[in-house]
């Protein structure tokens, strides 16, 4: 009896990435809205960055946030989606061991650090609106630095046993991973071994993480919410609910389809594959193309501080 051609009695060494198994002949098609969403949130994300670096104005901490969101968001576009396009164009599936859990350990980690820089900045809105004369002496530097080395350390140390757990799998069968990214459980699936406890310690860190984030959040846009329906000035309750409420909207963006991802995981016999491949790319796509928009350059002085640096350059 021949074995398939997906399986080996040899280790693998490699992998090969499958995107939407059953729709293959639609990719070069979908490929054209991925490029114009991926050159959008990398433009977004590379003119705030500069703008904030170049502009003296704008070296406050809540920008220095912004660039720590932006910063997330490159990295995880350059992670995922120019492989996924070189599976489109040029059908390049393969992906060695070491790139594959890689990208694992880079999308477990970065995708909480974005969850917890949206706690800090929904609490730096809540101090700006609800203790506006006490945010010089709470929002500093030094807290901004304090919290960019919690958000590496918290995801980085918590959630690294994702892609060691799946790398530690003995992959002796099947190479062929029925997904555009190397995400844990699609690779998990793979191997010889029981992947429970793998995927057990992701559900209950992830969850954990994010979901206390999520709390935190919601919190804070409460506080925000009522302190602000206090306010007696004129169109001053309608501007920040404005600012706020497009920000929440976001959040609320991110873990909807971070949610539906799981779900749809959890009840995967359910759903066709291919809607979940789709959903897993566009997670790592949409919120970093909307993000630039909706918390940078909604902001006045972000918006003056471009417009000087095009004056500059014309």
């Amino acid at each position: 009896m021949t074995l398939p051609s997906n399986y080996s009695t040899a280790p693998v060494s490699e992998f090969l990435l499958i995107c939407f198994p059953n729709y293959q002949s639609w990719q070069h098609w979908l490929s054209l809205p991925l490029s114009l969403l991926f050159l959008l949130a990398m433009g977004a994300n590379a003119t705030l960055l500069i703008t904030i670096w170049l502009e003296a104005s704008l070296h406050e901490p809540m920008y220095y946030l912004l660039s720590i969101l932006s910063l997330l968001d490159i990295v995880l576009c350059l992670t995922v989606i120019p492989k996924v396009l070189v599976i489109f164009w040029f059908d390049f599936r393969s992906i060695s061991f070491f790139a594959c859990f890689l990208q694992m350990f880079i999308m477990n980690s970065f995708l909480p650090m974005e969850s917890c820089t949206f706690t800090v900045m929904a609490y730096d809105r809540y101090v700006a609106i609800c203790h506006p004369l006490r945010y010089k002496s709470i929002i500093t530097n030094q807290f901004v630095a304090k919290a960019s080395a919690f958000i590496v350390a918290r995801n980085a140390l918590l959630l690294s046993p994702v892609p060691i757990l799946s790398a530690q799998l003995h992959y002796c069968g099947k190479n062929v991973i029925e997904n555009c990214i190397c995400a844990n459980l699609s690779v998990s699936r793979l191997s010889c071994d029981d992947f429970t406890l793998n995927r057990i310690y992701q559900f209950v860190a992830g969850w954990t993480l994010l979901g206390s984030d999520f709390i935190l959040i919601f919190l804070s846009y409460t506080f925000i919410l009522r302190a602000v329906l206090r306010f007696k000035a004129e169109g001053a309750a309608v501007k920040a609910l404005s600012t706020c409420g497009s920000h929440f909207i976001l959040v609320i963006f991110f873990s909807t389809i971070l949610l539906v991802v799981v779900l749809t995981n959890v009840s995967r016999k359910k759903v066709p594959m291919d809607i979940l491949i789709l959903l897993n790319v566009l997670h790592h796509l949409i919120p970093p193309a909307l993000n630039p928009i909706v918390y940078g350059f909604q902001t006045k002085e972000l918006k003056q501080g471009f417009q000087k640096l095009l004056q500059k350059g014309l």
